[in-house]
């Protein structure tokens, strides 16, 4: 290996073309009167710009962008690997954050009710969405019939969980897998967007909803750290604190996920396609160590901040997002755009129906 191979300049490189296409995708939110006042996030539109630059870079030279000799030939795997691992990273920087507030009975009543509905909303998207790819394959031959299971991965769970499932369909034969999860999840982000936008306007027009202007403000001191942390810095960074223990907390899911694999070989595919539930899984255990070693005092000072979290926790979403959509391989998608269309709409029309109705009887307040 020399320093000036492509090898050691690729993923490099690669990362530098998704945080450029985030500044633009930036750029176009802020100046696109539309978007600015959309819920579309800026990694979306990042991601849809590489998009349409990698469609286009196909079209005129008739290789895939990210597979050329300057990302080392294999930037669409490695896309795809950002988009496995940002999704169980981002959920474990969430779950180590700690929390002050007191389970009441009404909250405990609210959270029974959103993973009810939550649940639920995932069982109808995934009925709906079986029910027409099971049409389609009736239709169009060689079409992967339970592909449309993958809707509730992509419109409830977004990229990681949608890359993940296509990948297993994959490789159990339906072509093009993999791509056609990460559109149905990129799908799934523009219908909460642009239908999310449009259900507000109505409301707010109806007189039901009043939208007061965000001011940007100044964060107040105890947002940013709260009493006995540690420093931010001293002989060692808070920041390098906060991703050490998000790390390990995934090492341990993945020494889980190694050790069941080897037991059960035949279930493999499934167990480290769940391993952000392994990783909240790890997360929760190592948030109890601490608070144990802060209890018995052999731990003097809280060593996870909330506000860095959330930092790291989007950061990983982000990047989660504009890798994901940027993945999507558009020309092996070519028989399936009909198929996806009707998936994308009845996913819309069906989530958003259903929650209408099931918020009004169980979240009244």
């Amino acid at each position: 290996m020399h320093f000036w191979d492509f090898e050691v300049w690729g993923w490099i490189v690669l990362f530098s073309v998704l945080f450029g296409s985030l500044l633009v995708g930036n750029i176009i939110r802020r100046k696109v009167k539309f978007l600015k006042e959309s819920l579309i996030p800026t990694s979306v539109l990042g991601g849809i710009v590489l998009l349409i630059f990698t469609a286009i870079y196909k079209f005129v030279t008739g290789d895939v962008f990210f597979d050329t000799e300057v990302f080392g030939y294999h930037g669409t795997d490695t896309l795809e690997v950002i988009t496995y691992h940002a999704l169980a990273l981002g959920l474990i920087a969430s779950t180590l954050k700690s929390t002050n507030s007191k389970l009441t009975k009404k909250r405990s009543n609210e959270i029974f009710n959103t993973g009810v509905t939550t649940v639920s909303m995932y069982l109808l998207q995934g009925i709906f969405g079986l029910a027409i790819t099971l049409i389609a394959a009736s239709i169009v031959a060689g079409f992967y019939p339970a592909a449309g299971v993958l809707l509730p991965f992509g419109y409830g769970q977004g990229s990681g969980q949608a890359l993940n499932y296509g990948m297993i369909y994959e490789d159990d034969g339906f072509v093009g897998g993999k791509s056609f999860g990460l559109t149905i999840a990129a799908l799934g982000f523009l219908s909460a967007a642009i239908g999310g936008v449009i259900h507000l306007i109505i409301m707010k027009r109806t007189g039901k909803l009043h939208i007061s202007s965000r001011k940007d403000g100044i964060m107040h001191e105890d947002a940013v750290e709260s009493d006995n942390e540690i420093p931010m810095q001293e002989s060692v960074d808070k920041m390098t604190i906060q991703l050490a223990l998000i790390l390990v907390s995934y090492v341990f899911a993945y020494v889980i996920m190694l050790l069941l694999g080897n037991l059960l070989p035949g279930m493999k595919a499934t167990i480290y396609g769940f391993n952000f539930l392994f990783g909240v899984l790890t997360a929760t255990l190592v948030k109890l160590v601490l608070k144990l070693l802060q209890k018995t005092k052999l731990m003097g000072r809280k060593y996870t901040n909330n506000f860095l979290m959330t930092r790291v926790s989007n950061f990983f979403f982000d990047i989660m997002i504009v890798a994901g959509v940027a993945a999507i391989r558009l020309d092996e998608l070519n028989s399936y755009w009909g198929i996806i269309i009707i998936l994308a709409v009845v996913g819309l029309v069906v989530t958003y129906a259903y929650n209408r109705v099931v918020v009004k009887l169980l979240f009244k307040d």
